[in-house]
């Protein structure tokens, strides 16, 4: 299986598609600023997913791809709430946009705790001495 039959990276990818035809819109003034790092962070959520894919052999690798992954969906979410504030979305724009980047940050989450189930080896647990 490739990166690309991940669920967490089809919604990613899904979401970054709809961020871009939205930003489309934005002003001009906003090129250079707001519309690209909308448009940057929900792409670097695909990327990372991606690379954490092909990390899967190392759990540590793994997880923290998938911990970027999740940050800069994290970051998407900030720039949603300014995009809304500045009257470039509207509310029920934005409403569905997080909605959507939510439902990502929950299948990256269920990647971070369940690495084995995507092929990595089990994480090491600390043992006490």
């Amino acid at each position: 299986m490739g990166f690309q039959k991940l669920l967490a990276y089809q919604k990613g990818y899904q979401l970054a598609l709809k961020i871009f035809k939205l930003s489309i819109n934005f002003p001009k003034e906003e090129r250079y600023s707001l519309t690209d790092q909308v448009r940057k962070s929900s792409r670097s959520v695909c990327a990372n997913i991606a690379e954490a894919y092909r990390k899967r052999k190392y759990p540590r690798h793994f997880v923290s791809k998938l911990s970027d992954a999740d940050a800069e969906n994290s970051e998407t979410q900030v720039w949603l709430e300014i995009s809304k504030d500045c009257g470039y979305l509207t509310a029920s724009e934005k409403k569905e946009l997080l909605e959507h980047s939510v439902e990502v940050g929950r299948l990256i989450q269920y990647m971070i705790s369940r690495p084995e189930k995507f092929g990595s080896e089990k994480l090491p647990t600390a043992t006490a001495n």
